[in-house]
């Protein structure tokens, strides 16, 4: 590979894991305002509880990055994901949610050029390497903003992202 497309996967890899990162963040940050009982709380039966999206977001992670990219064997149920209302706790729940995060983020860190561009079938859809990681960066990022609102409607409070931060600062 050349150094220059070295240097734009490096960059693609470095970006997608900080966006990760950032989405654990805001997760952890969500959590901490909750209590047990607002973790299997739906809005309405259209809706999904907060402990339903973290199983959902554990599902996606695992079978695009972990077993697609990553090359092991997809044993997702994904219906499971969405009819559990209960059985895990918070700290449960974000042990799991962690934990996949972690792996997923090793695999992508260790992803070669041609994996990033070779395409593969993953529930369906043809992508390549670089298409699953956008997904997987886009679905957690998704997700995190649906615990978040979630979170803000049960407990009608800011929950301070970016405290300490002046977001009102332009670009140079």
């Amino acid at each position: 590979m050349r150094p220059l497309e070295d240097n734009i996967a490096e960059e693609f890899v470095q970006q997608a894991l900080y966006r990760m990162d950032e989405s654990s963040r805001m997760i952890k940050i969500s959590l901490e305002r909750l209590n047990e009982a607002d973790m299997w709380r739906r809005p309405n039966k259209a809706s999904n509880s907060i402990g339903n999206l973290m199983l959902h977001l554990c599902g996606n992670i695992t079978q695009y990055a972990i077993a697609s990219l990553g090359g092991t064997k997809d044993t997702r149920e994904r219906g499971k994901e969405f009819s559990v209302d209960s059985g895990r706790t918070k700290a449960q729940l974000w042990a799991k949610l962690d934990s996949t995060v972690q792996q997923a983020q090793e695999v992508i860190k260790n992803t070669s050029r041609e994996a990033l561009l070779r395409k593969r079938e993953v529930q369906g859809f043809s992508l390549s390497g670089i298409g699953i990681i956008i997904h997987v960066v886009e679905h957690y990022s998704y997700h995190t903003g649906q615990i978040a609102f979630w979170t803000k409607l049960l407990k009608e409070q800011d929950l301070g992202f970016y405290d300490g931060m002046d977001l009102d600062v332009k670009n140079e």
